[in-house]
């Protein structure tokens, strides 16, 4: 039996929060920065997911009870969803972070949103019109424009370093995390799934976080929970529930879009925070990335979810 369609309420709402998730997942930049010599990757990304599976737990409580059945049966898919979008998303950057800059990781990152349309549409067999290619196209020039300042010769001069490779890792993991939560389904709701998958990426965190904290990892110190207390919140329940909550009603194609908006998000939050100078390769590419995001979004009919 085929899902029912979502309604024109629905579509709207998601069409709207979509454009908060990079709000949202700029938190983690921030808390990426201020992590080295406070607490390691994977004690982060731990901390990070246990709390929210705690928070998501208890809040799904009855649910969860009630659909035990259906966790046990499909355990093994959420501890996949867990280990692509909880560990190696949310510790390969910052691993990266310590030998790669912030324009290969623009870069790099950028191509999974690229990833999940192709997939979307070969895999998933999801339609995808000549606006919404036309849609990545600009979106991914735009991204590219902000992050070389509009001098498009300097990707000549990039040059490829180990820590690259955990980027890569990291935008493929994500790519897989999106296309698999929607061809598996499932019938719990945005929520109690989310808690299900943060319990599946503990599980699978746990061996590694315990070899980073015996292996000289800094003491666990007030400043280090409280970075885990924001990440679990913030850019962890928040930005996962509604990500996932959209995909479910505007598919992974469309919503994978966001991810090409944190560049720009950064830049206007760096200039009205920061005092950081909004440029003009800024309003280029922003132009180009809002255009992009809003033709592939715009495709989607309000009334039934479906290609306009």
């Amino acid at each position: 039996m085929q899902p029912e369609a979502p309604g024109a309420a629905a579509v709207r709402l998601a069409k709207l929060l979509i454009w908060v998730i990079p709000l949202l997942w700029i938190v983690n930049s921030v808390i990426a920065r201020r992590a080295p010599g406070v607490i390691t990757p994977h004690v982060l990304a731990l901390g990070r997911w246990t709390l929210a599976a705690l928070i998501l737990g208890m809040a799904n409580r009855a649910e969860l009870w009630r659909q035990r059945e259906e966790v046990r049966l499909h355990a093994g898919r959420y501890i996949v969803l867990g280990a692509c979008g909880m560990w190696i998303c949310g510790a390969a950057v910052y691993f990266a972070g310590q030998t790669t800059s912030m324009m290969n990781i623009s870069l790099i990152y950028a191509a999974s949103p690229v990833m999940i349309a192709l997939g979307s549409v070969l895999w998933l067999r999801e339609p995808f019109s000549a606006k919404q290619v036309l849609g990545v196209v600009l979106s991914l020039a735009g991204v590219v424009h902000v992050v070389v300042q509009g001098q498009w010769l300097l990707l000549a001069q990039v040059a490829f370093v180990p820590g690259d490779l955990w980027i890569a890792a990291a935008a493929t993991a994500w790519a897989a995390y999106c296309m698999l939560q929607k061809h598996w389904g499932s019938p719990l709701s945005a929520s109690a799934q989310l808690a299900v998958i943060s319990a599946g990426g503990v599980l699978v965190l746990i061996p590694f976080a315990l070899w980073e904290q015996y292996s000289g990892a800094p003491a666990l110190g007030w400043q280090a929970l409280a970075l885990m207390g924001v990440a679990a919140v913030v850019p962890g329940v928040l930005a996962y529930w509604i990500y996932g909550w959209t995909q479910s009603i505007l598919g992974p194609g469309p919503v994978a879009m966001t991810m090409y908006l944190g560049p720009l998000y950064a830049a206007v939050v760096a200039w009205l925070f920061l005092g950081e100078a909004l440029e003009l390769h800024h309003l280029i590419g922003g132009a180009l990335i809002l255009s992009g995001v809003g033709l592939v979004v715009a495709a989607k009919r309000p009334d039934t979810g479906e290609e306009a």
